[in-house]
């Protein structure tokens, strides 16, 4: 018997990494069964139709920023349809002295806009030529003033990690949060040089799917779920499991539920491993657990008449030193399909993060207050009357890539190094949007795979 026929694989959550994993065990042919302790698979992942609008209660898009990302969706074509955000709202604004402004995307708009100092934009010039960082601890802040200049920083860096991670630049470490742009400096000694040299450089055809567009599912990413969930079988997947309790047995084996399994994947948040595997060393599992994780509300708003301002863009983002309540506004409905009736608009507000996590613990009546001022003076809004209003709260969003990162990494090592069979996955490690996700999970497969031939 072969090791791949005798191999069992437990896949702990549901979530877009488990299911990718589960999706490409099953096609090389490995078993497996996924245990998710909430009651539907999908992790955060749901799509909602209500009263004309259609929405996500977490994430809403996500990057083509992976190959892998844009195969997974070829391998679903018969049951998921791939959806391009719109090219027409591609415009990214960022709230500076009581309106909008669109980030610049080409040499006129760069040197014409107010986003920038003067100086910082002439200072521009001299950062193809000045000397790559050596310090592999570089928070986003310094390395972004050390290379363009603090409004560059403050005006752009700086709310583009509240968009993201809501977090903040000067406590996440380059290196791991935004490995690409600490590894261009590191390759090409410049973003500007290195960004010219490596868009010249050729490209397989695998490598060409990053397109780094904006993407969903037609109809909501739910439908990606189901098309996972289709491939994969319901049978191998358990849900409610929500006192889940892995144990090793005494020919190194894990046990999970009576049944035994040869490798064990988890993809649980960090503040979950010390209870899912009582056995690791609590100084690793506490190393792990140092990672902080942003507290996030997401407030979702239909309206079946827009009023407002024009919202032709992607949406629009805070600079912290602006001081408002809100991190930033996504406009989906001018660049998904389907997402509000014609002359309507869906948006989704953000609040809270690292900065304001005592937000999340507003109730609906004051949030909805706080809400309601900032988008009627930012969206032009005369009145706050919403057809849709949908709250979701988040207190383990996003993981913050900080300090940590190299002694938590460290730790997952040298655990999956004492442990055989364990794999510590999911966004405690390799990026958090949902195309590091998808890469994470089909290469622990392809690694099982060869591992298992």
């Amino acid at each position: 018997m072969s090791k791949k026929s005798s191999a069992n694989i437990a896949i702990i959550g549901a979530g877009l990494s488990g299911l990718t994993t589960a999706f490409y065990l099953n096609k090389h042919g490995i078993k497996f069964r996924v245990f998710e302790k909430s009651g539907h698979a999908g992790g955060v992942i749901q799509t909602h139709h209500e009263n004309g609008f259609t929405f996500e209660s977490g994430p809403n898009t996500g990057a083509m920023s992976r190959p892998e990302a844009a195969e997974l969706f070829e391998d679903l074509a018969d049951d998921c349809t791939l959806e391009i955000a719109d090219e027409n709202a591609k415009a990214r604004w960022i709230w500076m002295k009581n309106r909008w402004h669109t980030i610049p995307s080409g040499l006129l708009g760069g040197i014409t806009t107010p986003l920038f100092s003067f100086t910082d934009k002439f200072r521009l010039l001299g950062e193809p030529f000045r000397k790559k960082g050596i310090n592999p601890e570089e928070t986003i802040a310094d390395l972004v003033r050390r290379r363009m200049g603090k409004t560059f920083l403050r005006n752009v860096v700086d709310p583009f990690i509240s968009g993201v991670y809501s977090g903040d630049p000067e406590k996440l470490v380059t290196q791991y949060a935004i490995p690409k742009l600490y590894q261009l400096e590191q390759d090409y000694g410049s973003f500007i040089g290195g960004g010219f040299k490596k868009s010249r450089e050729p490209k397989s055809d695998f490598e060409k799917k990053a397109t780094k567009e904006v993407f969903s599912a037609e109809g909501g990413l739910e439908n990606l779920v189901k098309a996972l969930i289709k491939h994969i079988g319901e049978e191998n997947i358990s849900l409610n499991c929500k006192e889940l309790s892995v144990k090793q047995t005494i020919d190194k084996s894990f046990e999970i539920e009576s049944e035994s399994f040869s490798h064990v994947i988890s993809t649980a948040g960090a503040y979950s491993l010390a209870t899912l595997f009582p056995f690791l060393p609590s100084e690793k599992i506490s190393t792990i657990n140092e990672m902080r994780y942003a507290k996030v509300t997401q407030v979702t708003l239909g309206f079946k008449q827009w009023k407002g301002i024009p919202i032709k863009s992607f949406g629009g983002l805070i600079p912290s030193e602006e001081k408002r309540d809100i991190l930033g506004v996504l406009l989906l409905s001018s660049f998904l399909k389907n997402r509000a009736p014609k002359e309507g608009a869906l948006l989704s507000v953000f609040v809270g993060g690292v900065r304001k996590p005592e937000l999340i613990d507003y109730s609906d009546e004051k949030l909805l207050e706080l809400v309601s001022s900032e988008v009627k003076e930012m969206m032009g809004l005369q009145e706050f009357n919403p057809d849709l209003v949908k709250i979701f709260r988040y207190p383990f969003a996003i993981p913050q890539y900080s300090f940590e990162s190299k002694d938590k990494l460290a730790a997952i090592s040298a655990l999956e190094n004492e442990f055989k069979g364990l794999m510590l996955a999911g966004n405690i490690r390799d990026g958090i949007g949902m195309a590091d996700r998808i890469k994470q999970g089909r290469n622990i497969a392809d690694q099982l795979a060869a591992e298992l031939k």
